[in-house]
């Protein structure tokens, strides 16, 4: 499922392009599909349960593609205002780690395809929006 810029859901979107995601529908059916997605362009696929969330503008210092097994994620972006909102099958992915954004969701499922080995992650995984690298200039 997935939200246009008008609005409305759609099932049967097409890939919802904004200048910093992109989000994909309908790409997968079941999480097996999407770990080999994960595997098949290198990333390092970790599959997790995400309870309810409703965070603050934050970044990631990591590449990843998070692919929707169930459930809904809503990804707000602070800098274009942009909104996707994103169901099963879903395949999110971002052009640049330090994207600020936000996620809210009443929880759900997704395979999180790493561009490392999640062990090598710095923490907190959720940077806040204030220690930015663009802030340091």
């Amino acid at each position: 499922m997935a939200f246009g810029a008008n609005g409305n859901r759609d099932d049967n979107a097409p890939t919802i392009e904004g200048m910093q995601f992109l989000c994909q529908p309908s790409q997968f059916t079941d999480e097996s599909e999407a770990l080999a997605m994960a595997e098949a362009r290198g990333e390092h696929p970790v599959a997790l349960d995400i309870d309810a969330v409703e965070n603050e503008f934050h970044w990631h210092d990591f590449q990843s593609t998070t692919y929707i097994v169930s459930g809904e994620l809503t990804i707000d972006v602070r800098d274009t205002g942009e909104r996707f909102v994103c169901g099963p099958g879903t395949v999110i992915s971002a052009e640049t780690p330090h994207i600020v954004h936000r996620e809210t969701s009443d929880g759900y499922r997704a395979v999180f395809g790493f561009d490392r080995n999640p062990r090598e992650l710095t923490m907190p995984i959720d940077k806040p929006a204030d220690t930015h690298p663009s802030l340091s200039a």
